[in-house]
């Protein structure tokens, strides 16, 4: 007999999820349409009811993943001491990474202190720099191995082995959506897939309409961005006509079903989806916004897609993921001087435009901006895999990484955690993943305990057997 994967009592009325609907949905594909009925889930008692455990002041996030791997040492924590000892072996046996290393590896940028709070960053963000007052830099991050495709898996699931929900599944899931027109959850990426593909942005044993809809941004174009979200055989009043004779067609088949949950369902999916081709297109038309704003973002894609994350939000879209590029854009293994500067350069602008347009407009304080990639890089240079020498680039490090959030509660203007003197491990107040994901779901007034969904016996939850709320970094 199938296992029933009814959710636990948070905060959900069992009576109006039948098994029928629920067998139905966990079935659903990965269409966009589909997706759609995140928003006729939560008016029918199917997804949670929205209230929060407790006040929260954020109500939506954007996850600006550098996927690849930024490095912690030439970005937000300067190490002296690796200068000074550049080209010498550290005083201790390098850590175990995925890749040999050798001597100590200076980073090539400048470290300035900015704000207020004197926070330093390095050259390579000169926009982003000016926002520090509004932003929390942890500096103890750690994962479990240096591999991205399971450190990926952690940073977005919370689990690195098993299939898993990812954070914007069960935000979508525990939160619902403002927007019944538009998908909860979308991810945006320029290009093609990052390493692990779909599994990112995975819902897993949540009903399939909690999976994230991606969007590919290399394409300007607003009616590109979306595939199949305009009728190339159909005018718009032939698909007018067209959608109510099958609206009427399908309430005839119902009628000779009565109460046949998953029939209704599939008939609202119809209309919702035909809903969204006007409020989608109109979502991602970047040309409705005013040339000060375009100035203010910038050119490129990185920047366009923030811009989109933005609009998106604006319009109840509750959780945005944008990501670097397919593949790993920030992987610099080898003259990590010039590709790091490449990908920075990149999204640096958008990045502190981001920051700045959401708080002039009112919403920073309930949006939390998550920035960070999978893991860090190491403070001693990578060797040439064939033993010839040093790449002059970095590899993966777990050990110890950084990343910043802003908005939706944080507390601006901070620095919590450190690595050792080289940057190569998490010594002081050392942050898991777990621990991020719980202080996450906090801003957002959940407490990571109580979300939870009941499957195959067992009732999980996004940081598992895990997590604490990092209170230090919460205003």
């Amino acid at each position: 007999m199938k296992q029933q994967t009814t959710p636990s009592a948070f905060p959900f009325d069992e009576t109006d999820a039948a098994p029928s609907r629920r067998q139905f949905f966990e079935r659903c594909g990965m269409g966009f349409g589909t997706l759609a009925l995140a928003g006729l889930l939560q008016e029918n008692g199917f997804a949670a009811t929205g209230r929060p455990h407790f006040p929260g002041k954020a109500k939506h996030v954007i996850h600006v993943f550098l996927n690849g791997g930024m490095s912690q040492v030439d970005t937000f924590d300067p190490k002296p001491e690796l200068t000074r000892r550049g080209g010498q072996m550290l005083p201790f046996d390098n850590l175990q990474t995925e890749r040999k290393t050798g001597v100590a590896l200076p980073s090539p940028f400048t470290f300035t202190q900015h704000g207020e709070c004197g926070t330093p960053v390095s050259d390579l963000f000169p926009h982003l720099s000016k926002c520090v007052d509004d932003m929390a830099v942890i500096r103890s991050m750690y994962a479990e191995l240096p591999n991205h495709e399971m450190s990926l898996m952690l940073m977005n699931t919370g689990d690195m082995r098993q299939v898993r929900p990812s954070f914007g599944s069960w935000l979508t899931w525990g939160m619902g959506s403002e927007n019944q027109n538009l998908p909860g959850f979308v991810a945006l990426c320029p290009g093609g897939y990052p390493v692990g593909g779909a599994g990112n942005w995975r819902s897993a044993f949540l009903p399939g309409v909690y999976q994230g809809t991606l969007v590919d941004t290399s394409k300007a174009d607003p009616t590109q961005l979306i595939t199949n979200i305009r009728n190339s055989r159909l005018s718009s009043d032939e698909q007018s006509r067209q959608y109510e004779f099958l609206k009427q067609l399908n309430a005839k088949h119902l009628e000779q079903r009565a109460g046949e949950s998953a029939i209704e369902a599939r008939i609202q999916s119809f209309e919702m989806a035909y809903r969204m081709q006007t409020e989608a297109t109109d979502a991602f038309d970047l040309s409705q916004e005013p040339e000060h704003i375009h100035k203010l973002y910038g050119e490129g894609v990185q920047n366009r897609q923030l811009l989109l994350a933005r609009r998106l939000i604006e319009r109840g879209v509750r959780f945005v993921q944008t990501w670097h590029g397919d593949g790993q854009p920030w992987d610099s293994h080898s003259n990590i001087k010039n590709s790091h500067r490449a990908v920075a350069n990149q999204c640096d602008q958008g990045l502190a435009a981001l920051i700045i347009d959401l708080k002039q407009r009112g919403l920073l304080e309930e949006t939390l901006i998550l920035c960070t990639g999978e893991f860090g890089r190491t403070p001693s240079v990578e060797m040439e895999q064939n033993g010839s020498g040093a790449s002059q680039g970095r590899d993966h490090n777990h050990w110890g990484f950084s990343l910043w959030l802003a908005g939706g509660g944080v507390k601006g203007g901070t620095v919590y955690g450190a690595t050792d003197e080289f940057g190569f491990q998490a010594v002081e107040n050392r942050v898991s993943v777990h621990d991020l994901h719980a202080t996450m779901l906090h801003l957002l007034g959940m407490d990571h305990e109580r979300l939870t969904y009941r499957y195959a016996g067992r009732d999980y939850r996004l940081t598992d057997l895990y997590g604490n709320v990092v209170h230090e970094i919460i205003a």
